[in-house]
């Protein structure tokens, strides 16, 4: 059962008046004197805030006697409980109206409407801490980019390679494709199969549920390691990066994909951990941590183990917590 402090409403954004979005909220119970934080939950595009859940009910559960902040899930338009459709995306092409800034500005929206309406607080007087998995990674970085100052934590859960065209192996067609460098169980017509394979599911131009627009998330965040983000104060914002366990994930890819394993331990588990590895210079490198291997987890971390996931942000709670005043 789930903890009684946390609700489920949904609400239409100022902007977008005829289109609700729904919400699960729990009000936090720190002190009045501390600062006043709201935790903001981002889904990926194949999961919803139903994932968080368990979550958010271990963070109450286990900071209902210290004071645990503002929690909030959600589920963006096209979305989980969230059945309307974006307003902004009538009269374009399926799949082809709102893009991530989009969804980066409706979440900062969401914000402001939910610290008047929920946390009675001013967005101003918010200390921001972003938990993301997948795309929601993307967003987050953007939110922190886009709204400097803001946001003072980052927990990046598995965070989806934005500047990747899910090319991630070699191309047989190319005039440096070197047949030897496969692995023995992986011909060329396996790797033909498995390019087109991931391109057809994945590719920035491929139509989602939520009709999210990714042709252009790589132009918006071209590179793992920069811009470094603004925290409150002037300062840089802690991070914790999170990474899949490999073997996990490389059996995941062979049942869903049919990707052989080697392919996946050889070039897609390396280039991604490439990737978190850069996720860590967006920040100060003493305000970092990771990457960390979430063992057993599959690309959906807050999924498959969400105590993990609850503890990694205890623990970055606590470090904000013992952080000097600004």
């Amino acid at each position: 059962m789930l903890p009684r402090e946390l609700t489920h409403d949904s609400m239409a954004l100022k902007y977008k008046p005829t289109a609700k979005v729904h919400y699960t909220f729990a009000a936090g119970n720190r002190p009045e004197q501390e600062p006043c934080r709201l935790v903001v939950f981002l889904n990926g595009l194949m999961t919803d805030k139903s994932t968080w859940l368990l979550v958010m009910a271990g963070i109450i559960r286990n900071h209902r006697d210290n004071g645990f902040p503002s929690l909030l899930a959600y589920d963006r338009y096209g979305q989980g409980l969230t059945d309307d459709r974006d307003p902004q995306d009538r009269g374009q092409d399926k799949g082809r109206g709102h893009n991530v800034a989009d969804a980066v500005h409706d979440l900062h929206q969401l914000v402001v409407q939910i610290s008047n309406q929920e946390i009675r607080k001013g967005e101003a007087e918010l200390r921001l801490i972003l938990v993301a998995n997948s795309i929601g990674c993307a967003i987050a970085r953007l939110y922190a980019e886009f709204y400097p100052g803001r946001v003072e934590g980052l927990l990046l859960l598995d965070p989806m390679i934005a500047n990747s065209k899910f090319d991630w192996w070699p191309d047989p067609d190319s005039k440096n494709f070197n047949p030897e460098e496969l692995p023995v169980d992986v011909t060329i017509d396996i790797l033909r199969e498995q390019r087109t394979k991931f391109a057809t599911f994945f590719a920035p131009d491929v139509i989602n549920k939520e009709g999210l627009d990714r042709r252009d998330l790589a132009k918006l965040l071209p590179y793992s390691d920069r811009p470094v983000l603004e925290a409150p104060h002037g300062r840089r914002p802690l991070l914790t990066v999170v990474g899949h366990d490999h073997k996990r994930f490389a059996s995941e890819s062979l049942q869903s994909m049919g990707t052989p394993i080697s392919l996946s331990m050889k070039y897609t588990n390396p280039l991604w951990h490439r990737y978190n590895e850069g996720l860590l210079q967006i920040t100060d490198p003493h305000l970092a941590i990771g990457p960390i291997v979430a063992k057993d987890c599959g690309h959906f971390v807050q999924r498959d183990d969400p105590s993990f996931v609850t503890d990694k942000l205890s623990l970055l709670l606590g470090r904000l917590d013992l952080q000097p005043p600004a």
